[in-house]
């Protein structure tokens, strides 16, 4: 199954996107609250606004009743209210119904030619409802009408005078929200207007807050980024910092602290190991020398004759002898010596074509040739550290080439390249072994049979002090190119 790597958002980006949604969720809330709140009113408004009417029109039937000429009873109550009833439901502007106790229509506001095949009887449940309520009252749950229209009903029991119920009464009540539905869409309209304006400014300030919080952040994210071991590191400040960036300052300072012990320690183990190292290859190519003296001298002692008719040959052969073996010895100094303490920069304003030029005179191979895309290619360099570069290069790509080889080449370039020159110095020899490239470098390594393998490092510590690089191409049987680049001198 493949994974799929998921990028993290920076915190910065999470500290902005939490606080406009927070703002977004704050307007999303008091909307809904707002809506909530303001049909709750309109519920208790309708409810109260009910609830006043049918204490109006009882009081009214109360007057009815107290002023009726018929017997108060339920048998009469069709009789009482035949023409009343429309009167009320004209006084009071709504519709009026009267039941028995039982729940049979006997008279309502509404016409009709037959009112039992029009109007339903009040259910059992909501008889029973009437009956169980302290003030045999019921108030049915919102409905809506055939017309579409929201409505809620209320019933309520008709006491004659000395209290004794006769009837119940019901009036349908249709409520009207448009009042209230156009305040809440007044406050919605206000709401989001002023919430547009919140969001632009929380998004201002969500960027500010982001910005400030990460900006401590950022600052020791970019000293750890630049934070090395072989370099001077420097502290951060708290300063007025929150206690957790403090912390995080706090312990960066501390790192900073155990590196530089660890990398004194690190660099002092270094030189030792470096100067036991130097110290072991140079007695290793002392050594060499002085086992050839030693038996040289050896052999002379025991068969020296000085009767001995050819004893002058033999003196010169000897003498000979050991000047090789001393002149070894003295090469092996000066190469250590060069390599441990490098000259002083004498930086000039020099031109790599001519000196390069220069610097190949000293070769008498027929098959080294020097070609440049121009005459005059300026570098601020020391001369004599420049030659030193070309010559061990030359040498290196001459000494790669097999004696018996037939054919033999070794072409140095000089070739400008944007702001850098390029020197490149191609040979057609043996090349180099893949399990010695990586190598190829080091101090001490050499592949040859004699030498110190000295001369590379000493080149690639010369380059890079002058921010330069040096790299090399090579195939097996063909041959190496060894590119140095150098920049180019700034011109005013």
């Amino acid at each position: 199954m493949r994974k799929v790597r998921i990028r993290r958002v920076s915190l910065r980006i999470r500290i902005f996107l939490s606080m406009i949604l927070l703002t977004l969720l704050a307007s999303i809330l008091m909307a809904s609250i707002s809506i909530i709140q303001f049909r709750k009113e309109a519920r208790e408004y309708h409810q109260e606004r009910l609830e006043r009417k049918e204490n109006a029109i009882k009081a009214h039937i109360n007057y009815i009743l107290s002023t009726t000429t018929y017997p108060l009873n339920e048998a009469n109550l069709s009789l009482i209210f035949k023409d009343r009833v429309h009167e009320l439901a004209d006084i009071h502007s709504t519709q009026i119904r009267i039941y028995s106790l039982k729940g049979r229509l006997v008279s309502t506001s509404k016409g009709s030619f037959s009112i039992d095949s029009i109007e339903p009887p009040i259910s059992e449940e909501v008889l029973r409802a009437i009956s169980a309520s302290p003030d045999k009252r019921y108030a049915a749950p919102d409905a809506v009408s055939a017309e579409g229209k929201k409505y809620r009903s209320s019933y309520s029991q008709i006491k004659d005078l000395k209290f004794k119920p006769l009837g119940i009464l019901n009036l349908p009540y249709i409520e009207d929200d448009g009042y209230y539905d156009q305040e809440l869409k007044n406050f919605l309209v206000t709401l989001g207007q002023v919430y547009s304006v919140m969001l632009v400014v929380a998004f201002i300030l969500a960027y500010i807050l982001s910005s400030f919080i990460t900006k401590s952040l950022k600052s020791i994210s970019a000293k750890i980024m630049i934070t090395g071991l072989n370099q001077k590191n420097e502290k951060l400040d708290a300063g007025d910092s929150t206690r957790e960036i403090s912390l995080l300052v706090n312990a960066y300072n501390d790192m900073v602290d155990k590196l530089e012990e660890s990398a004194t320690k690190l660099a002092q183990g270094e030189r030792e190991q470096a100067w036991r190292e130097m110290a072991r290859q140079v007695a290793h190519e002392i050594k060499n020398p002085l086992t050839p003296m030693r038996l040289t001298v050896q052999s002379f002692q025991r068969k020296f004759d000085p009767n001995d008719p050819d004893i002058r040959q033999k003196i010169d052969d000897y003498s000979r002898t050991l000047i090789n073996q001393i002149d070894t010895m003295s090469a092996v100094a000066s190469a250590f010596s060069n390599f441990a303490s490098m000259p002083a920069q004498q930086n000039e304003t020099l031109n790599v074509v001519k000196n390069v030029d220069l610097a190949l005179d000293i070769f008498n191979e027929e098959y080294v040739h020097f070609q440049a895309e121009e005459a005059r290619i300026i570098i601020r360099m020391d001369r004599t550290q420049l030659i030193r570069v070309i010559t061990n290069l030359v040498k290196n790509a001459i000494q790669a080439i097999p004696d018996e080889q037939e054919h033999k080449s070794v072409v140095v370039t000089v070739k400008r390249d944007g702001d850098y020159v390029l020197i490149c110095v191609a040979d057609n020899g043996r090349g180099i072994a893949e399990e010695h490239r990586e190598r190829i470098f080091e101090p001490k390594f050499t592949t040859k049979s004699s030498g110190m393998g000295l001369g590379l490092g000493i080149i690639h510590n010369i380059i890079e002090n002058y921010k330069g690089t040096i790299t090399f191409d090579t195939e097996v049987g063909k041959g190496t190119v060894f590119t140095v680049s150098l920049p180019l001198a700034k011109t005013l």
